[in-house]
């Protein structure tokens, strides 16, 4: 299981005002790594991977074709995926997007 230092006071970000697209990150130097997705319609990131992690996907706004591995999946407002980050991901989106994404470092078998 993935360890997470503790921390003693919390952060709170207005995804409004992050400014950074496509992509933006949302606490940095923080885990698990937490990043906003934004994407007009007709935009897409190419196939990519994010190994060691684990991701789930928020779809706050908009409408994506997301492939992940061999699968495309139509997900709209409110639809959360979860995915392994050693697959290939591209997301599409079909409709101005903006999705919150949460890259949960793996937990290893010593965890």
């Amino acid at each position: 299981m993935a360890r997470f230092p503790k921390t003693t006071a919390s952060s709170v970000v207005h995804l409004d005002d992050l400014d950074e697209t496509p992509h933006a990150v949302v606490f940095p130097d923080s885990e698990p790594k937490t990043v906003r997705l934004r994407l007009a319609a007709g935009e897409s990131i190419p196939e990519h991977q994010h190994p060691d992690r684990q991701i789930v996907l928020y779809l706050v706004s908009g409408e994506m074709k997301l492939d992940v591995g061999d699968e495309t999946r139509d997900i709209e407002t409110g639809d959360i995926v979860r995915f392994d980050g050693e697959q290939e991901v591209a997301p599409h989106a079909t409709t101005d997007s903006t999705a919150l994404l949460v890259l949960a470092p793996r937990a290893t078998d010593a965890d």
